[in-house]
């Protein structure tokens, strides 16, 4: 359980755009949350995969752009990956910006509406990936853009922090939102694909526990907020998987020490350093998430 120790300190990236996003807690009740903890067969060439998730899976500007273009899905991702290591039957409709609900409602996309990404999802799928949950409330964006903004005015201090504190429920409502939807989204899975092995794959360390760099121009006092906002997000990835019975890969552990200020970064700051885009994933991060999936479904 989280424990909501540093409630007051996390509780929004930039607290007027969260509460314009309208974040709402969407907890179920009763016992009723689906069980995938029985389907762990390991996965074989030609298994069906399919793959869900936001920005963090399309992996935009690490390859060729696939798929819808607002999406930002390239062929450099690590559902590309995996399926050509195993030798997979790929369907990925990963995209750029999608939340929890766009999993089970369909995302607009620029001038573009696509499917609810779960439609994807069919009795023969053997495999489905899930990443999602960072853009609900458009708290990372805001995070890496609109306390940047701030950070300009007041570049030794904790100006998003501050600020937060003014209205100290708005990000506990977000996570608890993502938990529930992930958990949502594995039940649509398995009413799809009883049988399906479904992985929850974790978002990487993006800002240090450690120091600060220009490639990443929040305030002073700020990254610890940024960094406790975002591993907030990937504890409540992690209890919805062990609470819908799904596997979990944890990113977050592999990724440590290749945050965006890291002597190998795993994530591009503000100007990507190779293919990439700003505060995305590097190809480096993509091969490493691959690697760890490969290593989870190819045993029970």
């Amino acid at each position: 359980m989280r424990s909501w120790a540093t409630r007051g300190l996390m509780a929004a990236a930039v607290v007027p755009v969260l509460l314009a996003a309208g974040c709402t807690t969407a907890e179920k009740d009763g016992d009723d949350s689906p069980d995938a903890s029985a389907n762990r067969q390991p996965i074989e060439a030609g298994d069906r995969y399919v793959a869900l998730g936001d920005s963090y899976t399309s992996a935009p500007g690490v390859g060729t752009t696939t798929g819808p273009a607002g999406c930002l899905r390239t062929d450099g991702n690590y559902p590309t990956l995996l399926a050509g290591a195993l030798d997979l039957e790929l369907t990925d409709v990963s995209c750029g910006g999608a939340k929890t609900d766009d999993m089970t409602k369909p995302q607009v996309v620029g001038s573009e509406t696509v499917p609810a990404q779960v439609d994807a999802v069919t009795e023969d799928t053997d495999l489905v990936t899930l990443s999602i949950g960072a853009n609900n409330g458009s708290v990372y964006g805001n995070l890496v853009v609109s306390c940047a903004r701030l950070a300009t005015t007041n570049p030794t201090g904790a100006p998003c922090s501050d600020l937060a504190q003014k209205n100290p429920d708005v990000l506990p409502q977000v996570f608890d939102g993502v938990e529930a939807g992930i958990v949502e989204t594995v039940g649509a899975i398995l009413d799809r694909a009883p049988h399906a092995r479904v992985v929850i794959v974790g978002y990487p360390q993006i800002i240090p526990a450690q120091g600060t760099c220009a490639l990443l121009p929040l305030a002073e006092g700020d990254y610890a907020f940024g960094r406790g906002v975002l591993q907030e997000f990937v504890e409540a990835q992690a209890e919805a998987a062990e609470k819908a019975g799904a596997e979990y890969v944890d990113v977050w552990a592999a990724s440590e020490g290749h945050d965006i200020c890291g002597q190998e970064p795993w994530v591009a700051g503000f100007r990507p350093a190779e293919a990439g885009t700003a505060y995305h994933p590097y190809a480096e991060e993509q091969a490493a998430v691959a690697d760890l999936l490969e290593s989870t479904v190819s045993g029970p």
